[in-house]
C-alpha cells in the first residue's frame, strides 16, 4: 500500500502526555505534522508540546467527557484549520482477580478505553469527514486473546476493536478511513506499573514466546507511524501480532486451560493484591477524578 506524505497534516493524539502518545506526537512532528495533544496532565502536555519540531498545541480534557471533547474538536479546528488524523490512544489499566477487583477502577478502564474512544470519534468525525481523514484506534494484543487477571482491560480493548471495525463500515463511503492498532507488552509506564505486582509480572513471564517479552517503545511507534502514512486498516506494533489474527479463534480455549493451571499455581499469593489503576497514567486519572469530585461538592 502506498504511503501518504504527512507534511503539513494535522493530527490529534489523545493520551499524549507520556508513553505511546508522547513518542507518537514527537515522531509525527518530525515528519512535519502539526500536532494537537490531548490529555489529563496539562503541565506534561505543555512540556511535550514545547519539545516538538512542528506547530503544536495542547488541550486538557477527559476523553470520557462529551462536552469537553466537543470543545476540543472545535478549538483544534479553529487553531489549525483542519484535522487529518485522530489517534484514539488514551487508556488506563488495572490487574488482579476479578472477584476481588475494585469496582470503580474496573469501571473506569471501560469508561476511558472504550467509552472515551467513542467520545473522541464522535467529537472529531465531522472534521475528519471534511478532510477525508484517518482515525486510528489503539487496541492491544488483549483484543486478540483473553488473559486472566486482566478482565477489564481485555474487555475494553476487545470492545474498541469491534467498535472500530463497525465504524469503518459506516464512514468509509464518506472518505474516512478507520484503523486498529495492536500492541503487545511495550515499555511504557502502564506496563511498568503492572509489573510492580509480583504476581502480574511472573504470570506474564510464563506466557509463551513471543508474548512473554516487553518490547521497546521506539520500534512499535515507528510501525504506528508507518500505518498512519498508509492509512492502514490494521497496524501491528510488533511483527508477530499479524500472525495472531489467524489463530485467534483457538486462543480462548487454550488460555482457559493454561490460565486455570497458572491461577492455581498463584492462588495463595492473590490475597491483598492492589487492584486500582496502574502506572503514572492511572495515577493521573485518579487525581483528575478526585479534583472533579471536589469541584462538584
Amino acid at each position: 500500500m502506498s504511503r501518504v506524505s504527512l507534511e503539513g497534516q494535522v493530527a490529534v493524539v489523545t493520551g499524549a502526555a507520556r508513553g505511546v502518545g508522547e513518542l507518537l506526537a514527537r515522531k509525527l512532528s518530525a515528519r512535519g505534522v502539526k500536532v494537537a495533544l490531548v490529555g489529563l496532565e496539562p503541565d506534561a502536555l505543555k512540556d511535550v508540546s514545547a519539545r516538538l519540531h512542528s506547530d503544536s498545541d495542547h488541550w486538557h480534557a477527559d476523553v470520557t467527557d462529551h462536552e469537553a471533547m466537543a470543545r476540543v474538536a472545535r478549538e483544534v479546528k479553529e487553531r489549525f484549520g483542519k484535522v487529518d488524523i485522530v489517534v484514539a490512544n488514551a487508556g488506563v489499566a488495572t490487574g488482579g482477580p476479578f472477584a476481588d477487583s475494585d469496582p470503580e477502577a474496573w469501571r473506569r478502564v471501560i469508561e476511558v478505553n472504550l467509552i472515551g474512544s467513542a467520545v473522541t470519534a464522535r467529537a472529531f468525525l465531522p472534521v475528519l469527514m471534511e478532510s477525508r481523514g484517518y482515525l486510528l484506534q489503539i487496541a492491544s494484543l488483549a483484543a486478540i486473546t483473553p488473559a486472566p487477571m486482566m478482565t477489564a482491560y481485555c474487555a475494553s480493548k476487545s470492545g474498541v476493536e469491534a467498535y472500530a471495525h463497525s465504524l469503518r463500515a459506516e464512514v468509509g463511503y464518506r472518505g474516512v478511513k478507520v484503523g486498529v492498532g495492536y500492541l503487545s507488552w511495550t515499555d511504557t509506564d502502564m506496563v511498568r506499573g503492572a509489573d510492580q505486582e509480583d504476581v502480574m509480572r511472573e504470570l506474564r513471564q510464563r506466557l509463551p514466546w513471543p508474548s512473554n517479552k516487553t518490547y521497546p517503545l521506539g520500534p512499535a511507534v515507528d510501525r504506528i507511524v508507518a500505518g498512519i502514512e498508509r492509512r492502514s486498516a490494521h497496524v501491528y506494533g510488533q511483527w508477530w501480532l499479524r500472525g495472531m489474527q489467524g489463530v485467534r479463534g483457538y486462543l480462548p480455549a487454550v488460555i482457559g486451560t493454561v490460565g486455570q493451571r497458572e491461577m492455581r499455581r498463584f492462588a495463595d499469593r492473590l490475597e491483598g493484591m492492589r487492584t486500582g489503576l496502574v502506572g503514572a497514567g492511572g495515577a493521573a486519572d485518579e487525581e483528575a477524578r478526585m479534583v472533579r469530585a471536589t469541584q462538584r461538592d
